[in-house]
């Protein structure tokens, strides 16, 4: 699999991709043209790189993290957060590492 090779875009829907996962860590590729996403207040740590595209991230209080390509942010367990906006030209690409026990 690469990275950066899509679907026909639009999407309708985010389209996740599982690359890795065990009892302690999941890798996910996740493609974004435009959705935007409810609250997540997650038991697993994230650790989430935009490899494409341009998003915002909304925290619990209101604060909004834009994010760019090359970007990554640690986003703890619990730290209540959404995505409240994703480029579609280009698409989002994510890359996303759960992870519990660190």
């Amino acid at each position: 699999m690469n990275l950066y090779e899509l679907p026909d875009l639009p999407l309708k829907e985010e389209l996740i991709d599982v690359l890795f996962k065990d009892e302690k860590i999941r890798v996910e590729r996740i493609i974004s043209t435009g959705q935007t996403g409810d609250w997540y207040d997650q038991d697993e740590n994230e650790l989430v790189f935009l490899i494409e595209g341009e998003a915002d991230l909304e925290f619990d209080g209101g604060r909004i993290e834009s994010m760019h390509k090359g970007d990554f942010r640690e986003i703890k367990a619990h730290e209540k957060h959404r995505v409240v906006y994703t480029s579609s030209k280009p698409p989002c690409i994510w890359l996303c590492v759960f992870y519990t026990g660190v």
